[in-house]
């Protein structure tokens, strides 16, 4: 007698990671097979809350409270090729949210620090993310905007915040070659800007609109 293979159901948790990645990234012209990839394997349920559960692989974005989001997983995706993480990277977040997408982060890249300026959501995106093994995410409490500079330089920094202009204070914190993706516009529509160091010249391209919730600290709003 043979026995089938086990198969997930329909409905379950690691098929919504699947269709999200195939129906809202990839249909969509997201074609970094790494982060492809990533946002394959990290769920996305763990960091809303239970009631948005069900919703968790949907094509928005959702409250994740202290009136922060977690962002629509084609904005997380579009941003994350635009860095062109590399597996050796350091890389800076500011905005960590609950942590979703410093989980896809610490997938991808080396070693992530994340800063986040709410209280509550550090701490729980700090048991969120060791509950989840990473060991290489770093959840630090603080003004983002500012970036880390005792730890700078970062190959890579990423910013889900939408801030005013592009924060003087991480322009510097980037290393040779590095790149910095960043909402810029008004708090109620930006564009994504994808800044890269060469030299001493900082060349800045990108125009993806978007909508992220604006960027507080000494260089945000």
């Amino acid at each position: 007698m043979f026995s089938s293979l086990p198969s997930h159901d329909a409905d379950s948790p690691a098929q919504q990671r699947l269709r999200m990645v195939e129906e809202q990234l990839r249909n969509r012209g997201i074609r970094d097979e790494r982060v492809l990839a990533a946002m394959s394997e990290v769920p996305r349920e763990p960091f809303v809350s239970p009631a948005d559960g069900p919703r968790a692989y949907g094509d928005f974005p959702l409250p994740i409270g202290s009136g922060q989001t977690i962002s629509q997983p084609y904005m997380v995706a579009v941003m994350l090729e635009r860095l062109q993480l590399q597996p050796q990277d350091r890389v800076l977040e500011v905005g960590t949210g609950t942590g979703y997408e410093a989980a896809v982060l610490g997938s991808l890249a080396a070693q992530v620090w994340t800063v986040e300026r709410q209280p509550e959501l550090a701490s729980r995106a700090q048991e969120i993310l060791t509950q989840l093994g990473y060991s290489n995410i770093h959840v630090l409490e603080g003004d983002g905007s500012r970036g880390l500079p005792g730890l700078a330089p970062f190959d890579k920094i990423l910013v889900a915040a939408a801030a005013p202009r592009i924060p003087s204070a991480l322009l510097q914190q980037l290393a040779e070659g590095g790149r910095l993706v960043v909402p810029v516009g008004s708090p109620h529509e930006q564009q994504l800007r994808v800044v890269r160091k060469i030299g001493d010249t900082l060349e800045v391209a990108g125009g993806d609109p978007c909508r992220f919730v604006p960027l507080v600290g000494e260089q945000g709003w």
